[in-house]
């Protein structure tokens, strides 16, 4: 059982999709339990209450995967 946790949403940067329910795949950057906010990919429920599995990405990596996405 997972134990209980915080977060907030520091910066809406973008909607990539959304489902006829109203979920959004969204990139978000994510303060979690207090810490230092991350770049967060993942789906959201309509008024952010409910969240779907997703990725964190530090500072780094998000930037690294930028440079990988350019070179496409």
């Amino acid at each position: 059982m997972a134990g209980e946790f915080s977060y907030e949403i520091v910066e809406e940067i973008a909607v990539l999709s959304e489902n006829a329910k109203g979920w959004r795949k969204e990139l978000n950057l994510v303060s979690w339990n207090g810490r230092p906010p991350k770049f967060d990919l993942r789906d959201w429920s309509p008024e952010h209450e409910k969240m779907g599995k997703g990725v964190t990405l530090t500072n780094e990596e998000f930037e690294a995967l930028q440079k990988i996405i350019k070179e496409m």
